[in-house]
């Protein structure tokens, strides 16, 4: 007698992740699963403080992660408008500075990564850019501006990266900031 094995029930993870980059439908499951992976991120990397060494520590770590990988990204950190820390390395470009003030001003306004924002934007099959309200000369709903949440406080900035396909963009933000995170807590 031959027992038969039964096939797994197919869970989300097996799916492709969902990136905005790519044209055609995506599934949608796929979209919803990476709004909860960056929603998790937004609680799980808050920090117990943040000045202006801090803000120096971050971006050259970023700095350091970008110049390894030869990446052509500028780095941006500030509190609202007040710069902390900017640099533009190698291959980066004017533009990248639109795209960073664009953003972080999204960042900031929606106290959510940009990343998140335009991805909750397609939720109805749209974008959010579709809505007349959105101002794209003024805000950027792509990957690549994270808030800085300080525990017990709220917002207390932005930190922004801009060179790369918005969400290499913004998976490099996270990396820095969890890199960052658990340095400052050893």
């Amino acid at each position: 007698m031959t027992l038969q094995h039964e096939h797994p029930t197919p869970s989300f993870e097996d799916e492709p992740e969902f990136d905005p980059d790519i044209p055609g439908p995506q599934p949608l499951q796929a979209l919803q699963m990476l709004i909860r992976r960056i929603e998790a991120q937004t609680v799980d990397l808050q920090l117990s403080k943040f000045d202006r060494s801090d803000a120096l520590a971050l971006g050259l770590l970023l700095v350091e992660l970008g110049t390894a990988r030869s990446l052509p990204i500028a780095i941006d950190i500030r509190r609202g408008d007040h710069v902390l820390f900017h640099s533009s390395l190698a291959g980066a470009t004017a533009d990248n500075g639109f795209w960073i003030e664009r953003k972080s001003r999204t960042a900031h306004r929606y106290e959510a990564p940009s990343f998140l924002i335009g991805l909750r934007g397609r939720l109805g099959g749209g974008k959010i850019e579709d809505n007349a309200w959105f101002d794209q000369n003024r805000y950027s709903a792509h990957g690549g501006s994270f808030p800085l949440w300080l525990r017990g406080t709220g917002l207390v900035g932005t930190v922004t990266v801009s060179g790369l396909p918005q969400k290499a963009d913004h998976d490099l933000v996270v990396e820095a900031l969890t890199m960052f995170q658990q340095r400052s807590a050893g």
